[in-house]
């Protein structure tokens, strides 16, 4: 995986393996009380007690486990298809995931968020960077590496963006709206070289950091993220406005609809308008 990085897997997919390697060792010693064990050895015994210790012993939630244990299942399907491994050891076996109510910022939030006059610097920027993703549903790997080389004129002669996905690798291409090309705007320079960065970015961990004073200051009672911009332009910014889920999900890089999906459940506006033409039916 590490010789494909950038040709088939991304960085963030090779550091969840080696999580998920390490959390495998580290039950074999707990579970067998030895460094390894043989492939042929692998049932449906070894699959319940794993998810049972990163549940208890690593203190994981439903979802992170299934996570585990999903990475886990890509490497011993490899095994039954090599012929290494005759039984499935994950027959029987069901992988639950807790669905989650992903947070984003209504209208009105990112609207006082727009607004706030920051007299610290780097709160002014951070705000920014996070707008952009509002408007773009840019992640924060994507935002941190994109360039000016990244623009171009699109299909209607306007302003659009391409780039690859970091964690998908996927091509994505957006439509910039005025707000997200007022933000490039502000942090350009004259004498601009394409291959330069568009926002002078802070680490994840710092962005974060700063956006927790940004939501106090704007009286945003959410646990501000960088990852709820890309949920806001995915629920406030587009669905709500009923820009169309295929449209949405190629838009945010999804590898299918299911995935975009999650968003539409969450926005009333969605369901009034499949509702619309059964109030006219039924009146």
């Amino acid at each position: 995986m590490k010789e494909l990085e950038g040709k088939g897997y991304a960085i963030g997919t090779i550091k969840r393996f080696e999580t998920s390697l390490s959390h495998t060792r580290e039950f074999i010693k707990w579970k067998y009380k030895c460094e390894d064990i043989e492939i042929r050895k692998l049932d449906y015994e070894f699959v319940k007690e794993y998810d049972f210790w990163l549940k208890t012993v690593r203190n994981c939630s439903q979802n992170t486990a299934s996570k585990y244990i999903r990475n886990f299942k890509k490497i011993v399907l490899h095994f039954i298809k090599t012929g290494w491994l005759r039984k499935d050891p994950f027959h029987q076996f069901k992988l639950v995931r807790k669905e989650v109510i992903k947070e984003f910022l209504t209208e009105d939030e990112l609207e006082r968020l727009l607004k706030k006059h920051f007299s610290i610097s780097r709160l002014e920027i951070v705000r920014d960077i996070f707008a952009f993703s509002c408007f773009t549903g840019l992640a924060y790997t994507d935002v941190y590496k994109l360039k000016h080389n990244q623009f171009f004129n699109g299909v209607d002669g306007k302003k659009w963006i391409s780039y690859q996905r970091t964690k998908t690798l996927s091509l994505t291409k957006i439509p910039l709206l005025f707000p997200a090309i007022q933000m490039i705007e502000k942090y350009t320079t004259n004498g601009i070289n394409l291959d330069d960065k568009v926002f002078p970015c802070f680490s994840n961990q710092k962005m974060n950091a700063y956006l927790k004073e940004i939501a106090d200051l704007c009286g945003i009672n959410k646990t501000l993220t960088f990852h709820m911009a890309r949920h806001t332009f995915a629920t406030t910014v587009t669905l709500t406005n009923r820009v169309p889920l295929e449209t949405v999900s190629k838009m945010m890089g999804h590898k299918s609809l299911k995935q975009t999906q999650h968003y539409a459940k969450i926005v009333d506006v969605k369901i009034s308008d499949d509702m619309e033409h059964l109030r006219h039916k039924f009146m």
